[in-house]
Protein backbone atom coordinates (compact mmCIF):
# COMPACT_ATOMS: atom_id res chain seq x y z
CA UNK A 1 0.00 0.00 0.00
CA UNK A 2 1.20 3.38 -0.92
CA UNK A 3 1.05 5.95 1.51
CA UNK A 4 -0.18 9.66 0.35
CA UNK A 5 -0.35 7.91 -3.35
CA UNK A 6 -1.94 10.40 -6.17
CA UNK A 7 -0.99 13.61 -3.68
CA UNK A 8 0.79 16.61 -5.34
CA UNK A 9 3.77 17.56 -3.87
CA UNK A 10 2.56 20.53 -2.74
CA UNK A 11 -0.01 18.75 -0.81
CA UNK A 12 2.40 16.71 0.90
CA UNK A 13 4.83 19.17 1.59
CA UNK A 14 2.16 21.30 3.52
CA UNK A 15 0.88 18.04 5.06
CA UNK A 16 5.19 17.14 6.49
CA UNK A 17 5.24 21.08 7.81
CA UNK A 18 2.35 20.16 10.12
CA UNK A 19 4.11 16.79 11.57
CA UNK A 20 7.96 16.46 10.49
CA UNK A 21 10.31 18.24 12.54
CA UNK A 22 12.10 21.15 10.66
CA UNK A 23 15.63 19.78 10.98
CA UNK A 24 16.46 19.92 7.21
CA UNK A 25 16.56 22.49 4.76
CA UNK A 26 14.54 20.54 2.23
CA UNK A 27 14.21 21.48 -1.14
CA UNK A 28 10.17 21.47 -2.42
CA UNK A 29 10.14 18.07 -4.33
CA UNK A 30 9.27 14.96 -3.61
CA UNK A 31 10.94 11.47 -4.95
CA UNK A 32 8.56 8.87 -5.35
CA UNK A 33 10.12 6.05 -7.82
CA UNK A 34 13.67 5.48 -8.70
CA UNK A 35 15.45 3.22 -11.65
CA UNK A 36 18.95 2.62 -12.07
CA UNK A 37 20.71 6.17 -12.02
CA UNK A 38 16.95 8.46 -12.65
CA UNK A 39 14.48 9.08 -9.96
CA UNK A 40 10.93 10.67 -10.59
CA UNK A 41 9.23 13.35 -8.68
CA UNK A 42 5.38 13.04 -7.49
CA UNK A 43 4.29 14.64 -10.91
CA UNK A 44 6.16 11.95 -13.24
CA UNK A 45 9.26 14.56 -13.76
CA UNK A 46 12.22 12.11 -14.15
CA UNK A 47 16.07 13.27 -12.62
CA UNK A 48 19.61 12.33 -13.45
CA UNK A 49 20.05 11.42 -9.16
CA UNK A 50 23.96 12.51 -9.61
CA UNK A 51 23.58 12.46 -5.26
CA UNK A 52 22.06 9.04 -4.74
CA UNK A 53 20.91 9.91 -1.12
CA UNK A 54 23.96 11.11 0.18
CA UNK A 55 26.07 8.04 -1.05
CA UNK A 56 23.91 5.22 -0.07
CA UNK A 57 22.27 3.79 -3.18
CA UNK A 58 25.55 3.36 -4.96
CA UNK A 59 24.48 0.62 -7.23
CA UNK A 60 21.57 3.09 -8.64
CA UNK A 61 17.78 2.86 -7.51
CA UNK A 62 16.15 -0.68 -7.44
CA UNK A 63 19.20 -2.79 -8.45
CA UNK A 64 17.55 -6.24 -9.03
CA UNK A 65 20.29 -8.02 -6.75
CA UNK A 66 19.29 -5.84 -3.79
CA UNK A 67 15.65 -6.35 -4.86
CA UNK A 68 15.46 -9.67 -4.84
CA UNK A 69 18.08 -9.83 -1.76
CA UNK A 70 14.95 -8.11 0.22
CA UNK A 71 12.42 -9.69 -1.22
CA UNK A 72 13.38 -13.12 -0.50
CA UNK A 73 14.87 -12.36 3.31
CA UNK A 74 11.85 -10.40 3.85
CA UNK A 75 9.77 -13.70 3.27
CA UNK A 76 12.03 -15.68 5.86
CA UNK A 77 12.65 -13.54 8.58
CA UNK A 78 13.04 -9.46 8.85
CA UNK A 79 14.51 -9.29 12.20
CA UNK A 80 15.63 -11.16 15.05
CA UNK A 81 18.09 -9.91 18.19
CA UNK A 82 21.51 -9.91 18.62
CA UNK A 83 21.17 -12.45 21.52
CA UNK A 84 21.18 -15.16 18.55
CA UNK A 85 23.36 -15.74 15.91
CA UNK A 86 22.46 -14.05 12.16
CA UNK A 87 23.69 -15.99 9.45
CA UNK A 88 23.39 -13.00 6.64
CA UNK A 89 25.42 -11.12 9.48
CA UNK A 90 28.30 -13.67 9.92
CA UNK A 91 28.17 -13.83 5.72
CA UNK A 92 28.46 -10.21 5.60
CA UNK A 93 31.24 -10.22 8.27
CA UNK A 94 32.99 -12.77 6.42
CA UNK A 95 33.29 -10.62 3.19
CA UNK A 96 34.11 -7.05 4.66
CA UNK A 97 37.09 -9.09 6.62
CA UNK A 98 38.04 -10.92 3.62
CA UNK A 99 38.38 -7.94 1.27
CA UNK A 100 40.01 -5.45 4.47
CA UNK A 101 42.60 -5.16 6.94
CA UNK A 102 40.38 -6.21 9.57
CA UNK A 103 39.45 -9.54 11.73
CA UNK A 104 36.51 -8.62 13.10
CA UNK A 105 33.37 -6.34 12.77
CA UNK A 106 30.76 -4.48 14.37
CA UNK A 107 27.20 -4.11 12.96
CA UNK A 108 25.24 -0.84 13.86
CA UNK A 109 22.33 0.85 11.95
CA UNK A 110 24.76 4.20 10.55
CA UNK A 111 27.68 6.05 10.55
CA UNK A 112 27.04 7.93 13.39
CA UNK A 113 26.41 4.65 14.88
CA UNK A 114 29.73 3.11 14.01
CA UNK A 115 31.74 6.58 15.21
CA UNK A 116 30.21 6.39 18.46
CA UNK A 117 31.49 3.02 18.59
CA UNK A 118 34.42 3.19 17.06
CA UNK A 119 35.31 6.40 20.02
CA UNK A 120 33.98 3.93 22.61
CA UNK A 121 36.21 0.63 21.44
CA UNK A 122 39.34 3.36 21.17
CA UNK A 123 38.78 4.58 24.72
CA UNK A 124 37.79 0.77 26.05
CA UNK A 125 41.30 -0.84 24.36
CA UNK A 126 43.61 2.67 25.63
CA UNK A 127 42.58 2.06 29.29
CA UNK A 128 42.84 -1.49 29.23
CA UNK A 129 46.34 -1.61 27.48
CA UNK A 130 47.53 2.05 29.36
CA UNK A 131 45.49 3.01 32.17
CA UNK A 132 43.07 5.73 32.44
CA UNK A 133 45.09 8.69 31.61
CA UNK A 134 45.46 7.66 27.58
CA UNK A 135 41.75 8.71 26.59
CA UNK A 136 42.25 11.61 24.14
CA UNK A 137 41.22 11.76 20.36
CA UNK A 138 42.65 13.51 17.45
CA UNK A 139 40.47 14.69 15.38
CA UNK A 140 40.65 16.72 12.02
CA UNK A 141 39.38 20.50 11.41
CA UNK A 142 36.94 20.87 8.42
CA UNK A 143 35.79 17.18 9.19
CA UNK A 144 32.48 15.12 9.67
CA UNK A 145 32.01 12.34 11.57
CA UNK A 146 27.81 12.09 12.56
CA UNK A 147 25.24 14.24 14.88
CA UNK A 148 25.83 12.26 18.26
CA UNK A 149 26.82 14.24 21.07
CA UNK A 150 30.68 11.92 20.66
CA UNK A 151 30.40 12.19 17.13
CA UNK A 152 29.81 16.00 16.91
CA UNK A 153 32.53 16.64 19.28
CA UNK A 154 34.79 14.43 16.65
CA UNK A 155 33.42 16.49 14.05
CA UNK A 156 35.70 19.73 13.27
CA UNK A 157 33.30 22.27 12.70
CA UNK A 158 32.07 24.57 15.19
CA UNK A 159 28.91 25.40 13.47
CA UNK A 160 27.59 21.59 14.24
CA UNK A 161 28.67 22.25 17.65
CA UNK A 162 27.28 25.60 18.83
CA UNK A 163 24.26 24.95 21.41
CA UNK A 164 25.45 21.57 22.46
CA UNK A 165 27.36 22.38 24.48
CA UNK A 166 29.23 21.16 27.30
CA UNK A 167 30.89 18.61 24.43
CA UNK A 168 32.56 15.41 25.80
CA UNK A 169 36.15 16.36 27.00
CA UNK A 170 39.19 15.10 25.38
CA UNK A 171 38.60 16.32 21.70
CA UNK A 172 41.86 18.34 19.96
CA UNK A 173 41.67 19.40 16.07
CA UNK A 174 44.43 19.32 13.95
CA UNK A 175 44.63 20.34 10.14
CA UNK A 176 44.35 17.85 7.19
CA UNK A 177 47.41 17.52 5.14
CA UNK A 178 49.48 19.22 7.35
CA UNK A 179 51.55 16.86 9.63
CA UNK A 180 53.27 19.18 11.82
CA UNK A 181 49.77 20.38 13.27
CA UNK A 182 49.23 16.69 13.77
CA UNK A 183 52.33 16.14 15.44
CA UNK A 184 51.71 18.85 18.14
CA UNK A 185 48.38 17.04 18.59
CA UNK A 186 49.30 13.49 19.67
CA UNK A 187 51.28 12.56 22.31
CA UNK A 188 51.43 9.53 25.16
CA UNK A 189 48.06 10.59 26.37
CA UNK A 190 46.37 9.90 22.79
CA UNK A 191 44.00 6.96 22.26
CA UNK A 192 43.45 7.25 18.83
CA UNK A 193 43.48 9.38 15.87
CA UNK A 194 40.07 10.22 13.30
CA UNK A 195 40.58 10.50 9.67
CA UNK A 196 38.15 10.71 6.90
CA UNK A 197 40.43 9.43 3.77
CA UNK A 198 38.40 12.30 1.71
CA UNK A 199 36.48 14.44 3.66
CA UNK A 200 33.02 14.46 2.06
CA UNK A 201 30.88 17.26 4.40
CA UNK A 202 33.77 19.63 4.91
CA UNK A 203 34.02 19.82 0.67
CA UNK A 204 35.54 16.66 -0.65
CA UNK A 205 39.68 17.12 0.54
CA UNK A 206 41.28 13.99 0.05
CA UNK A 207 43.98 13.32 3.11
CA UNK A 208 47.63 12.61 0.77
CA UNK A 209 49.67 10.06 1.38
CA UNK A 210 52.27 11.45 2.84
CA UNK A 211 49.71 13.03 5.63
CA UNK A 212 48.25 9.18 5.80
CA UNK A 213 51.61 7.60 6.46
CA UNK A 214 53.19 10.19 8.49
CA UNK A 215 49.61 9.79 11.22
CA UNK A 216 50.45 6.02 10.87
CA UNK A 217 53.79 6.58 12.05
CA UNK A 218 52.56 8.78 14.62
CA UNK A 219 50.02 6.69 15.91
CA UNK A 220 52.48 3.67 16.01
CA UNK A 221 55.27 6.10 18.05
CA UNK A 222 52.82 6.78 20.98
CA UNK A 223 50.22 3.29 21.02
CA UNK A 224 47.38 5.17 19.72
CA UNK A 225 44.96 3.59 16.91
CA UNK A 226 44.67 4.96 13.40
CA UNK A 227 41.10 5.06 12.57
CA UNK A 228 40.03 5.89 9.13
CA UNK A 229 36.04 7.08 8.66
CA UNK A 230 34.94 5.78 5.69
CA UNK A 231 31.28 6.07 5.79
CA UNK A 232 31.09 8.47 2.48
CA UNK A 233 34.25 7.45 0.90
CA UNK A 234 34.02 3.73 1.38
CA UNK A 235 32.40 0.59 -0.43
CA UNK A 236 33.52 1.61 -4.11
CA UNK A 237 32.70 5.06 -4.03
CA UNK A 238 36.70 6.24 -5.17
CA UNK A 239 37.15 3.01 -7.37
CA UNK A 240 38.64 0.76 -4.72
CA UNK A 241 36.12 -1.34 -1.94
CA UNK A 242 37.91 1.24 1.02
CA UNK A 243 39.59 4.78 -0.27
CA UNK A 244 42.51 3.47 2.51
CA UNK A 245 43.92 0.99 -0.11
CA UNK A 246 44.91 4.16 -2.42
CA UNK A 247 47.42 5.25 0.09
CA UNK A 248 48.53 1.67 1.13
CA UNK A 249 48.28 2.95 4.72
CA UNK A 250 46.04 0.21 6.46
CA UNK A 251 44.35 1.69 10.13
CA UNK A 252 43.55 0.19 13.24
CA UNK A 253 39.51 0.66 13.08
CA UNK A 254 37.11 1.78 10.02
CA UNK A 255 33.93 2.82 9.90
CA UNK A 256 30.83 2.28 7.22
CA UNK A 257 28.01 2.92 6.26
CA UNK A 258 26.02 4.65 3.52
CA UNK A 259 26.44 2.15 0.62
CA UNK A 260 27.18 -0.69 2.78
CA UNK A 261 23.38 -1.27 2.50
CA UNK A 262 22.77 -0.97 -1.07
CA UNK A 263 19.84 1.65 0.15
CA UNK A 264 19.02 -0.15 3.93
CA UNK A 265 20.10 1.14 6.72
CA UNK A 266 22.95 -0.48 8.48
CA UNK A 267 26.73 0.46 9.63
CA UNK A 268 29.82 -1.59 9.90
CA UNK A 269 33.07 -0.94 12.47
CA UNK A 270 36.13 -3.01 11.41
CA UNK A 271 38.92 -3.91 13.59
CA UNK A 272 41.96 -5.84 13.98
CA UNK A 273 41.77 -8.97 16.29
CA UNK A 274 44.06 -7.04 19.16
CA UNK A 275 41.83 -4.04 19.31
CA UNK A 276 38.22 -6.04 18.90
CA UNK A 277 39.23 -7.70 22.12
CA UNK A 278 39.02 -4.98 24.39
CA UNK A 279 34.95 -5.17 23.73
CA UNK A 280 33.56 -7.93 25.83
CA UNK A 281 29.45 -8.87 26.42
CA UNK A 282 27.58 -5.70 27.83
CA UNK A 283 30.50 -3.27 26.14
CA UNK A 284 28.41 -1.93 23.15
CA UNK A 285 25.38 -3.17 21.40
CA UNK A 286 22.75 -2.11 18.67
CA UNK A 287 19.55 -3.45 19.01
CA UNK A 288 18.76 -3.35 15.05
CA UNK A 289 22.52 -3.56 14.26
CA UNK A 290 23.39 -6.31 11.39
CA UNK A 291 19.96 -7.26 11.42
CA UNK A 292 18.87 -9.98 8.59
CA UNK A 293 17.08 -7.97 6.42
CA UNK A 294 19.63 -5.47 6.18
CA UNK A 295 22.64 -8.31 5.88
CA UNK A 296 21.35 -9.73 3.14
CA UNK A 297 21.35 -6.78 1.50
CA UNK A 298 24.54 -5.80 2.32
CA UNK A 299 25.79 -9.27 1.03
CA UNK A 300 24.28 -8.46 -2.11
CA UNK A 301 25.77 -5.13 -2.64
CA UNK A 302 29.46 -6.03 -1.80
CA UNK A 303 29.27 -9.29 -4.38
CA UNK A 304 27.97 -6.91 -7.07
CA UNK A 305 31.06 -5.07 -6.27
CA UNK A 306 33.26 -7.60 -6.15
CA UNK A 307 32.49 -8.53 -9.38
CA UNK A 308 35.14 -8.79 -11.90
CA UNK A 309 35.89 -5.12 -13.91
CA UNK A 310 33.46 -3.54 -11.31
CA UNK A 311 35.89 -1.36 -9.82
CA UNK A 312 37.74 -1.16 -12.92
CA UNK A 313 34.80 0.22 -14.74
CA UNK A 314 34.20 2.71 -11.76
CA UNK A 315 37.58 4.06 -12.20
CA UNK A 316 37.31 4.32 -15.90
CA UNK A 317 33.92 6.00 -16.06
CA UNK A 318 34.86 8.39 -13.17
CA UNK A 319 38.24 9.64 -14.89
CA UNK A 320 35.66 10.40 -17.65
CA UNK A 321 33.23 12.34 -15.87
CA UNK A 322 36.22 14.33 -13.97
CA UNK A 323 37.76 15.24 -16.88
CA UNK A 324 34.45 16.58 -18.28
CA UNK A 325 33.78 18.77 -15.08
CA UNK A 326 37.66 19.86 -15.67
CA UNK A 327 36.54 20.94 -18.76
CA UNK A 328 33.46 22.72 -17.73
CA UNK A 329 35.43 24.56 -14.62
CA UNK A 330 37.84 25.81 -17.25
CA UNK A 331 35.56 27.06 -19.96
CA UNK A 332 33.80 28.76 -17.37
CA UNK A 333 36.39 29.85 -15.35
CA UNK A 334 35.40 29.07 -11.99
CA UNK A 335 38.40 28.93 -10.01
CA UNK A 336 39.62 26.20 -7.71
CA UNK A 337 40.85 22.70 -9.52
CA UNK A 338 37.63 19.97 -9.60
CA UNK A 339 38.93 17.61 -6.45
CA UNK A 340 38.23 13.66 -5.16
CA UNK A 341 38.55 10.03 -6.04
CA UNK A 342 36.43 8.20 -7.93
CA UNK A 343 32.70 9.34 -7.85
CA UNK A 344 32.99 11.21 -5.20
CA UNK A 345 33.87 14.40 -6.64
CA UNK A 346 34.17 18.50 -5.76
CA UNK A 347 33.63 21.11 -7.74
CA UNK A 348 34.83 24.34 -6.12
CA UNK A 349 32.84 27.46 -7.16
CA UNK A 350 33.91 30.90 -5.82
CA UNK A 351 29.88 32.22 -5.87
CA UNK A 352 26.16 31.39 -6.56
CA UNK A 353 26.51 27.11 -5.22
CA UNK A 354 23.30 27.21 -4.12
CA UNK A 355 21.72 28.91 -6.80
CA UNK A 356 23.67 26.51 -9.29
CA UNK A 357 22.39 23.50 -7.54
CA UNK A 358 18.55 24.77 -7.72
CA UNK A 359 18.80 25.68 -11.67
CA UNK A 360 20.40 21.90 -12.26
CA UNK A 361 17.54 20.73 -10.15
CA UNK A 362 15.12 22.44 -12.36
CA UNK A 363 16.94 21.12 -15.32
CA UNK A 364 16.53 17.58 -14.05
CA UNK A 365 19.79 16.62 -12.43
CA UNK A 366 20.03 16.47 -9.10
CA UNK A 367 23.30 17.37 -7.02
CA UNK A 368 24.28 19.53 -4.12
CA UNK A 369 26.28 22.28 -2.43
CA UNK A 370 28.68 21.77 0.80
CA UNK A 371 30.22 24.48 2.68
CA UNK A 372 28.42 26.96 0.46
CA UNK A 373 30.57 26.44 -2.34
CA UNK A 374 31.76 23.69 -3.38
CA UNK A 375 29.27 21.20 -5.82
CA UNK A 376 29.09 17.95 -4.61
CA UNK A 377 29.02 15.16 -6.66
CA UNK A 378 28.03 11.39 -6.09
CA UNK A 379 26.47 9.82 -8.49
CA UNK A 380 25.88 5.53 -9.29
CA UNK A 381 28.87 3.84 -9.47
CA UNK A 382 27.19 1.72 -12.49
CA UNK A 383 26.07 5.42 -14.09
CA UNK A 384 26.67 4.83 -17.40
CA UNK A 385 28.83 7.28 -20.56
CA UNK A 386 24.78 8.20 -21.74
CA UNK A 387 23.81 9.59 -18.25
CA UNK A 388 27.18 11.78 -17.34
CA UNK A 389 27.17 13.30 -21.00
CA UNK A 390 23.66 14.57 -20.19
CA UNK A 391 24.41 15.64 -16.67
CA UNK A 392 27.64 17.98 -18.17
CA UNK A 393 25.48 18.78 -20.65
CA UNK A 394 23.08 20.22 -18.27
CA UNK A 395 25.61 21.61 -16.06
CA UNK A 396 27.13 23.46 -19.32
CA UNK A 397 24.00 25.06 -19.73
CA UNK A 398 23.90 26.28 -16.06
CA UNK A 399 27.38 27.84 -15.75
CA UNK A 400 26.29 29.36 -19.28
CA UNK A 401 22.96 30.84 -17.78
CA UNK A 402 24.36 31.89 -14.50
CA UNK A 403 27.81 32.15 -14.68
CA UNK A 404 28.43 35.51 -15.73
Amino acid sequence: MKQLEGLSTETIIERGKNVVMNTYGRLPMTIVKGEGAWVWDAEGKRYLDFLTGLAVNSLGHNHPAIVQAIQEQAKEIIHVSNLYWIPNQVALAERLVEHSFADKVFFCNSGAEANEAAFKLARKYAHKKFGAHKYEVVTLENSFHGRTLATLTLTGQTKYQEGYEPLPVGCTYAKLNDLESLKAKVNKNTAAVFIEPIQGEGGVLPASQEFLQGARALCDQFGALLIFDEVQCGVGRTGKLFAYEWSGVAPDIMTLAKALGGGVPIGAMLATDEVALAFQPGDHASTFGGNPLATASGCAALDVMLENGFMEGVQERSAYFKKGLEELAAKHQTGDPVRGQGFIIGWPVSKMGPEIVEACRLNGLLINCVGGKILRFLPPLMVEKQAIDQALKILDEVFSELWK
